[in-house]
């Protein structure tokens, strides 16, 4: 077996700050996480069973090395404690199922959630890599260097035109659904070496170490869904979220995920006080332009100079999106674009849609109302309509 997964440190950054955030302040909290496939493949996922299970037998095998840990801690936002818990953490395969039903494959990691919540990253990695190596590598990664070449091209073109007022920056999210490790890591590499006036770094912590790279990530859905089964009011769920990440990171890591349930219940939260404490906001769902709009008429209600915020786009981006996002938003504020699967998984090959969400914590459903349709992963209807009723949210926006 060729394992998919070699370092413990070839996943999201996001993982680690919510990963230290929730060991700090609800080390305690049971959760579920369920995997689930958007679209259709080209074959079965359930064939794949017998070989993730295989690749997880060995993924639980892994530790950190201790040049990786002193790579994190040379992070200045990586507390020691956390550290000296990695030092000795070591994922438990009793805690990730693997089954199937009929051509449906199901992932289910359930425990403490300080030892499930880093499987997410490392399951999608797996089963991309696990499907596409079925295909024919040698045409997939012909056609992806010759996509990738148009796409450096189009970066430089782009820079040639008069620049905004603030720099455009954009950044590789790519490792959830890449084609493989190794193509991330020669996407990245090409970008570094042929664009580094406009690319800023990746998502992926083990690139970042061993490429010299800034590593990019805050929080994901995952750490705001978790409040809405703690012990404060539904309502307030996000304010819970937002000031523990505050007194958590002090300063660092200040770009706050804004859909859990809606841009509009969102900024009802995120008043002055916690405007003036984050550094910017990120976009995951539905129309960027109109989310955007929302975000500076926010800043400029409550008298903040917008260029001394950051928006950052991040939903389903390609290079065309970001370069129009750009002009339109450049002269207004500071900007960021992370893009994923566009850099890390465009082959000629259909990516498939894979997540691995949070779907319950401590007995509760969670659930996530996101601007965009399709995006929901909840079964609890109860609990949904509950949720739309204290956010009045109305079903027909409802993720």
């Amino acid at each position: 077996m060729l394992p998919v997964i070699t370092s413990l440190l070839d996943t999201d950054l996001y993982k680690f700050t919510m990963w230290q955030a929730m060991l700090h302040r609800h080390p305690s909290t049971q959760a579920e996480y369920r995997f689930v496939c958007r679209n259709v493949p080209a074959y079965p996922l359930a064939e794949l069973a017998r070989e993730v299970g295989e690749q997880l037998d060995a993924l639980c095998q892994l530790r950190f090395a201790p040049e990786e840990l002193a790579y994190l801690r040379g992070l200045r936002f990586m507390k020691s404690d956390f550290i000296d818990f990695l030092r000795i953490f070591q994922f438990q395969r009793a805690f990730i199922e693997v089954r199937t039903e009929g051509d449906t494959l199901h992932i289910v990691a359930r425990g403490p959630q300080v030892h499930v919540m880093g499987f997410e990253i490392f399951v999608l990695a797996i089963v991309n890599a696990l499907y596409f190596r079925r295909f024919d590598a040698e045409a997939a990664l012909a056609e992806g260097r010759q996509r990738l070449q148009a796409k450096i091209a189009a970066v430089k073109a782009f820079g040639a035109e008069p620049a905004g007022t603030n720099p455009f920056e954009f950044f590789d999210f790519g490792v959830r659904r890449r084609y493989s490790g190794a193509w991330q890591r020669e996407v990245v590499s090409a970008f570094q070496r042929e664009l580094p006036q406009w690319f800023k770094g990746t998502s992926n912590v083990m690139l970042a170490r061993e490429l010299g790279l800034v590593p990019i990530g805050t929080m994901a859905h995952e750490y705001l869904q978790t409040y809405q089964a703690h012990e404060v009011r539904l309502k307030h769920f996000q304010r819970a979220a937002l000031e523990d990440w505050v007194q958590e990171y002090r300063g660092d890591l200040g770009i706050a995920l804004t859909d859990v349930v809606g841009m509009d219940a969102f900024l009802a939260d995120f008043d002055l006080y916690f405007a003036k404490l984050f550094d910017g906001l990120r976009h995951d769902s539905g129309d960027p332009v109109a989310w955007g709009e929302k975000a500076l008429a926010h800043y400029a209600k409550l008298r903040i100079d917008a260029h001394t915020k950051r928006l950052v786009f991040s939903d389903g981006l390609d290079m065309p999106t970001a370069f129009a996002l750009y002009r339109h938003f450049a002269d207004r504020t500071q900007l960021g674009f992370g893009i994923g699967t566009h850099l890390t998984n465009d082959v000629g090959l259909t990516p498939i849609n894979i997540v691995m969400k949070l779907t319950a914590a401590n007995g509760q459903p969670v659930a996530k109302l996101s601007d965009s349709p399709g995006k929901t992963l909840c079964d609890d209807e109860t609990f949904l309509a509950y949720l739309r009723q204290v956010f009045h949210i109305t079903p027909e926006v409802r993720g």
